[in-house]
């Protein structure tokens, strides 16, 4: 067995609420910065690698419901090593494969810089394998969720979009949104911190669990 202290240290990656780092990069659409994207909503996903089934498969239902993100007042942006020109090859197969039109940006990223400031790989790791990660941005440039696939399963789009939709609606409506929780639907109010309150709640529930118009 390997001795701990002289294996590589582990991958930190961030976590929720923290910022967003910084870069700049060449696209599919030209050189992006992604502080450029401050005051709306970003979804930067990545992905192993192009010409492959299950990332073809995600690019064409996101480049379907592009417009659906665009209404949300939210870019995309994808991420993989592969090169610039690679991308433009891959663009084109979609399109002339399936009908649909890539015109979100997708970045390269051949040194995995990008990849590692963002934690999807490890300061050891010399390829894409585990480059897999949706990252959810605020317009204050806060990662507000994340999400982590296999290189085996898709993302599922319809998840995104709601995740989208759920942390716009807590914002909006500084409520929780329960489980599977689905726009339109009643969100809950956050738990009293008051001993009073607690005390004087109807049922045993009524303290914590509440929609946000108050009803237990």
């Amino acid at each position: 067995m390997n001795d701990p202290s002289s294996m590589p240290p582990p991958c930190a990656g961030l976590r929720i609420g923290d910022i967003a780092p910084d870069f700049e990069a060449r696209s599919t659409i030209g050189p992006v910065r992604l502080s450029a994207y401050r005051k709306r909503w970003l979804v930067l996903f990545s992905h192993p690698a192009d010409f492959t089934p299950v990332c073809t498969t995600e690019f064409v239902a996101l480049a379907r419901e592009a417009e659906a993100f665009e209404d949300r007042d939210c870019a995309l942006m994808a991420l993989s090593v592969d090169s610039l020109f690679s991308h433009f090859a891959w663009l084109r197969m979609i399109r002339d494969r399936f009908g649909v039109e890539v015109r979100f940006p997708i970045v390269e990223d051949p040194t995995l810089v990008i990849g590692r400031a963002f934690g999807m790989v490890s300061p050891q790791d010399n390829d894409s394998a585990t480059v897999r990660t949706t990252f959810f941005i605020d317009p204050q440039g806060v990662i507000r969720a994340m999400t982590c696939y296999p290189a085996n399963l898709g993302r599922s789009v319809p998840e995104m979009l709601r995740i989208l939709d759920g942390l716009q609606a807590i914002d909006e409506r500084h409520a929780l949104a329960p489980a599977n929780w689905q726009p339109g639907e009643p969100m809950l109010a956050a738990p009293s911190h008051n001993l009073d309150e607690v005390y004087a709640a109807k049922d045993i529930t009524g303290w914590f669990l509440r929609d946000n118009e108050g009803k237990a």
